[in-house]
């Protein structure tokens, strides 16, 4: 059997992970572990401890209103379900939002745009910078001689749109990677005075044709800020009714409190 989850306390001796006096396993924090990305080892066993404390939590309290489930996690949602109430916006609240945020309810633009491609892998340093430079002539070139954009596009692009002049026709959101057009759809019409890296290399770029993107009507956006504000106010009615079962619970051998705990997320 799995020993329980040990972790050092201020006196640097080990101490065991439990919720009401049931241990959480070590092997399962160890597993738990592997979901999460970034930080050391410790952080991520750190995140998985606090996952699975949590989990447990939920847990009794599932046994203790005798839920049942065709799974763990149903009962485990199911008691989310029957102790956390989450408020409806109603029409006037979800207005407020839309006039608060009215510059986040604009369709976006539409772009005619061309390029010129200095192929470069990502972490090959040595030839990001040759590139850099490359793209950083031609744009000097293109500022003196704007009509030599589909010449020097067929010379030195690596992309497909070479042929054409480097033509990408008309972009908007979703149709290129995301680092190209977080830049790109910002750009006003002309020649970008600077290049623009993406994981392809840099990118020589000219907004040929630009349309701005119209503000939505409220009608046309009210269901998805009624789903947003039911979202956040879920999560937050979450948190908070965890800080009430973490309160009520004996807890041992780990702090619950912190910025990445899903107490105060």
């Amino acid at each position: 059997m799995a020993g329980a989850a040990k972790r050092l306390g201020n006196d640097g001796l080990a101490t065991v992970i439990s919720v009401n006096s049931v241990e959480i396993p070590e092997r399962d924090i160890n597993i738990e572990s592997g979901n999460y990305e970034g930080g050391n080892i410790e952080e991520r066993q750190h995140h998985a401890a606090v996952a699975l404390v949590v989990r447990e939590l939920l847990r009794q309290r599932a046994d203790g209103l005798e839920l049942e489930g065709a799974d763990e996690d149903t009962r485990l949602d199911a008691v989310i379900d029957h102790d956390v109430s989450v408020p409806q916006p109603d029409e006037a609240f979800c207005r407020n939002y839309y006039d608060k945020n009215r510059q986040r309810f604009r369709s976006e633009p539409l772009l005619e745009a061309r390029h010129i491609l200095l192929a470069a892998a990502p972490d090959d340093f040595n030839t990001l910078d040759q590139q850099r430079t490359v793209a950083e002539q031609l744009i000097e070139r293109l500022q003196q001689d704007p009509g030599a954009f589909p010449k020097l596009a067929k010379r030195h692009s690596s992309c497909p749109s070479a042929e054409h002049g480097g033509n990408l026709g008309q972009l908007s959101r979703g149709q290129t990677v995301p680092e190209f057009e977080d830049t790109v759809l910002h750009l006003p019409e002309g020649l970008a005075t600077r290049p623009v890296e993406t994981r392809y290399g840099w990118h020589v770029v000219e907004i040929v044709h630009r349309v701005e993107g119209s503000q939505l009507p409220f009608e046309a956006v009210h269901e998805r800020i009624a789903a947003y504000l039911v979202e956040r106010s879920r999560r937050r009615a979450i948190s908070q009714y965890l800080r009430l079962l973490a309160s009520d619970a004996d807890i041992g051998g780990i702090e619950l409190e912190g910025s990445d705990s899903p107490l105060v997320q």
